[in-house]
């Protein structure tokens, strides 16, 4: 019987020596999984960060870009609003002139 006993305990240490390395290489496993999800996680976030920081550069070259052609056209329409007025001021002086020479003209024949 007493060996029966020792049969059994030594069958029971056996399984919980078994049952330990089992837990132990669970718990490595679940470690190794802990591990590489916060590495995948770290990844993920420095990737975001440098597409957002991508985005942001961006849209500040193309605000810039478009500054720079509003301020472009503005400049053109300062142009050629300038030259309309002096096209018109030597419109003006030339229909002057020949209303002159008309009314030159016109006097000299009476």
């Amino acid at each position: 019987m007493k060996r029966f006993f020792l049969s059994i305990a030594a069958i029971a240490l056996i399984f919980n020596i078994t049952s330990c390395r089992k837990v132990k290489e669970n718990s490595e496993n679940a470690e190794n999984t802990i591990e590489n999800a916060a590495n995948e996680a770290g990844n993920a976030i420095e990737n975001a960060a440098d597409a957002t920081g991508d985005a942001i550069e961006n849209a500040a070259d193309a605000t810039g870009n478009a500054i720079e052609d509003a301020a472009n056209a503005v400049g053109d329409a300062v142009d050629n609003t300038g030259n309309a007025i002096k096209d018109a001021a030597n419109d003006a002086e030339k229909a002057v002139k020949n209303t002159k020479i008309k009314v030159e003209t016109t006097t000299d024949d009476n």
